[in-house]
Formats: structure tokens, sequence, C-alpha cells
């Protein structure tokens, strides 16, 4: 079954990747990723799109984006013109009819699935399945219901190297902006908080793997603290 499998770049996305290719249902032809169309950067994440390029070289995929025109900017750091770490969320009838559009252009390329790396957030899941039945694709969730605390163990046992690139600071202190996700990072992670980061406690990029051809050159830039949320820039290098 021809799937594109939502990608924000994070750990949750490589680990539902890895899932897909060890079951052998589902050909993963692409990776959808929903991005600002003024800044260029994934949503919530605030990855630049460049990087996302990287890695979607180093996984021999193409990216299919999904721009969302500005609706509110939560977060504009103003470091500098090339270093701000906007995050730009869309209203609902906003982010759901550029979904539906680039659905239905999937549709028509011949793709039957949408897979996500979602959890256990019922609610969002549900959100899923509504759209993606409005446009005659199945879901798919090759991580549901799996404990938390195991992927962690088992995304870092596996190789996948990671750095958190956002937080939400009223959960997690700045300093764990920038953290390479390790062994050190799940012991030290707060009993309160999902090992995964399911409820937006924080969020990753991944630049090496077991899937990948090579690592993605980056460099780590300013740690930004912009209430609620911190950041830790990342710049393309290579």
């Amino acid at each position: 079954m021809k799937t594109l499998l939502s990608w924000s770049g994070g750990k949750d996305s490589a680990l539902a990747l890895q899932a897909l290719r060890s079951a052998g249902e589902h050909e993963v032809i692409g990776l959808l990723t929903t991005l600002s169309a003024e800044h260029q950067r994934v949503s919530m994440h605030g990855v630049r799109i460049e990087l996302i390029h990287e890695q979607a070289r180093c996984l021999g995929l193409p990216v299919v984006t999904v721009e969302m025109p500005p609706y509110r900017n939560l977060a504009a750091v103003a470091v500098d013109d090339d270093q701000a770490c906007p995050i730009d969320l869309p209203g609902n009838n906003t982010y759901e009819a550029a979904m539906l559009a680039a659905f239905a252009r999937a549709r028509g390329e011949g793709v039957e699935a949408i897979a996500f790396g979602d959890i256990f957030l019922e609610d969002l899941r549900d959100y899923r399945e509504r759209l993606l039945d409005r446009a005659g694709l199945r879901g798919v969730y090759p991580l549901w219901q799996r404990d938390t605390r195991a992927l962690l163990d088992e995304f870092i046992a596996s190789g996948w190297r990671a750095v958190v690139v956002c937080t939400d600071g009223e959960r997690l202190p700045p300093s764990w902006s920038g953290r390479q996700i390790d062994a050190r990072f799940a012991a030290e992670l707060p009993a309160s908080i999902d090992p995964c980061g399911e409820r937006g406690e924080y969020h990753s990029f991944v630049y090496d793997g077991p899937l990948f051809s090579d690592p993605v050159p980056f460099a780590k830039g300013d740690v930004i603290d912009r209430a609620p949320f911190v950041f830790c820039e990342l710049l393309a290098a290579g």
C-alpha cells in the first residue's frame, strides 16, 4: 500500500518509519511535512526546511511539503533576520483546507494511506481520521498504544541520534532545549514528563540512525527563551 509518512523530523517520526519498514505492509514513498509558508520552518519544532530535506536525502525519500499561511505568531524570536525561531499556528479552517488539498494531490498520485507517529492521544487520532475519511485515505499508526518509556529506550538502543529543539518552558527548564537524547536524557527526564513528549513537553530533530545513509550535518545555534517555548536553533552545516 503506497503510504506517505507525516514527518516532523523528530524521533517519533523516525520510529514510525522504522516500524513501517520492518512490518513490510506499506510502501513509504515520501515524507509529508507541515511548515510555515512565511518562515519555512516545521510547525511547532521551528526546524528549518533545509534540514528536513537533508534528513530526506539521508533516508532516500522525497519530501512533500504542506505550507501553512500565518494565522498567529506565538513565538517570533528576533535574534536576527536569519535566526528567528517562529511558530505559526494556523486556525483549524486554514489547517484543514491545506491538509485536504495535500491529501487530494497525494491520492491523485496513487497514495492510499497517511502514516503518523501518534502514540496515545485519542482526540488527535480521531481528528486525523475525520480528515482522512473526507479525503478517501486510510490512517496508519504504527506506534499506537506502545509504552512511551519502552519507545524512548528503543530509540536510543537502536542507535538513533537526536537533539531537543523545542521544549515547553512551563514543564521543562530551558537547559533541556539543545540536549542530546541519550541514556542520560532518559534517566534524568522528570517523572511528570511523558518519556516521548507525547503531550508536547519537548520536540526533537533526528540527525542520524539505522535508516540514514550518513549523518545530517548541522550546528547548534543559540538557545532562545520565548515563553512558553524554549528553542535550540539548528543551522545547516557541511
